[in-house]
């Protein structure tokens, strides 16, 4: 079984910036309402999160979210495969659990373990 995308994120240097980019571009509905200024919405209406915003550090970059049963077991298996952990797991309040890892070539991957 394959695991679905649930989520796309796309952070840099001006997130106010970026959320106007993506809104007027693909007609995303984003609300930043929240003290991180990270602007959430649905791309399909209910299965394929987006959220846009500030990157935390660095110059920011796009990530895709991988839904998993397990994000310690998905993280773990990454790294054998040769790529390494970034972060993870990691329980967001209220919601799924999230950890991030790159490829062999340095690709960010995301991959999330809805809340229980």
């Amino acid at each position: 079984m394959s695991s679905p995308l649930v989520h796309l994120e796309v952070v840099g240097q001006d997130g106010d910036k970026l959320q106007s980019f993506y809104s007027d571009l693909f007609g995303w509905q984003l609300n930043a309402d929240n003290s991180q200024n990270y602007g959430v919405g649905m791309l399909d209406g209910e299965t394929v999160g987006v959220g846009v915003g500030p990157a935390p550090e660095g110059p920011g970059g796009a990530t895709f979210y991988m839904a998993v049963a397990s994000v310690e077991d998905a993280l773990a298996k990454a790294e054998s495969l040769g790529g390494q952990r970034m972060m993870g797991p990691m329980e967001v309040p209220d919601g799924p659990t999230i950890g991030l890892f790159t490829d062999p070539e340095g690709n960010r991957i995301g991959v999330f373990q809805p809340p229980a």
